[in-house]
């Protein structure tokens, strides 16, 4: 068997499967939607076998977008579990043929209770489609299985209707970034949007700083005591007047200077990038590695201008952004 033709094969045949779901897309589709979005319950989603899996992909990528969902197991359902379904809830219901028993006893019980019904079928006349209020028609010609038996085809079309769902739901939302962000605290892009340069940062004992009227022993004490590579300088207010880093020792001491006859101002950088402990810890990694030479520490300010903290890069790092 030459296996690159067989995996394209099977690839083309669900790609054509999706294409071809276009064709049926129409009122039925804004009808789901609208009931999903006015749903003042949660959305239960359903289903057995091959398309039980789906269902549950799709309750989570719902749950992830701003749409409150639960997966229900069909059979689980007929067995005490079909009490989660509540009169406000709306049951999304995935199967191709339309005639799982479990399944269509499910829906039997959402009607009684008085939730509303979505299905995705493949076929028109099941008894799925008799129990919705609304009929997503998803039909495939083929499944890439050999013997056409397999679910294939007909379970990714299943899973990009349920996608498109959630997407359209979305975007009706007004889901953004940061909602996505708070519901994937522990993911990159949760940390990336959520962590603030205020919650990373060394402060208190931490931070490294000495007094602009310091000398050059206090400042390496400093260093080597925080292990930052860096001191922030300050006046009497705690506001920041420059930065010393091992560069600008090492700048003095190429220059055969007498280090400890300088004083903090004539060996700092009086002019350092910043940051403000309220801004973004990932907007400040950035800051850090964009610049034309990029910096590994940066002084964090409050609002008034005060020094707070010093962020180092990893910092940053070891937070995973």
């Amino acid at each position: 068997m030459d296996i690159p033709a067989e995996i394209r094969r099977v690839i083309d045949l669900e790609a054509g499967a999706i294409h071809a779901l276009t064709r049926h897309v129409g009122a039925a589709y804004d009808d789901a939607v609208r009931g999903l979005l006015a749903c003042r319950g949660k959305v239960v989603v359903t289903g057995a076998g091959k398309s039980g899996i789906v269902a549950q992909k799709i309750a989570a990528t719902m749950v992830s977008t701003g749409t409150p969902a639960v997966f229900l197991h069909s059979a689980d359902g007929m067995h005490g579990d079909v009490g989660i379904i509540g009169k406000d809830d709306v049951v999304l219901a995935v199967g191709k043929s339309g005639e799982s028993d479990d399944v269509v006893a499910v829906l039997q019980v959402a009607r009684k209770t008085g939730a509303k019904v979505i299905a995705i079928t493949a076929r028109r006349k099941s008894s799925m489609a008799r129990y919705a209020d609304v009929l997503l028609y998803a039909p495939v010609e083929e499944e890439a299985c050999p013997l056409n038996i397999a679910p294939t085809c007909s379970t990714t079309a299943a899973l990009v209707v349920g996608d498109a769902l959630a997407m359209a739901l979305m975007k009706l939302r007004g889901f953004q970034a940061e909602d996505f962000a708070g519901n994937h605290p522990g993911g990159q892009l949760g940390r990336r949007l959520l962590l603030t340069v205020g919650d990373i940062m060394r402060s208190g004992e931490a931070n490294p700083v000495v007094p602009v009227s310091g000398d050059v022993r206090l400042m390496l004490t400093e260093m080597t005591r925080q292990r930052a590579g860096a001191v922030a300088v300050i006046d009497e207010a705690q506001r920041l007047l420059g930065l010393v880093t091992d560069y600008d020792i090492r700048r003095v001491l190429e220059s055969g200077k007498d280090l400890f006859a300088l004083t903090m101002t004539e060996i700092m950088n009086a002019d350092p990038e910043c940051v403000f402990e309220d801004a973004n810890a990932y907007m400040a990694l950035e800051k850090m590695e964009k610049r034309a030479k990029p910096i590994s520490v940066l002084p964090v300010l409050n609002r008034r201008q005060q020094v707070v903290g010093m962020i180092h890069l990893h910092d940053l790092m070891a937070h995973g952004l």
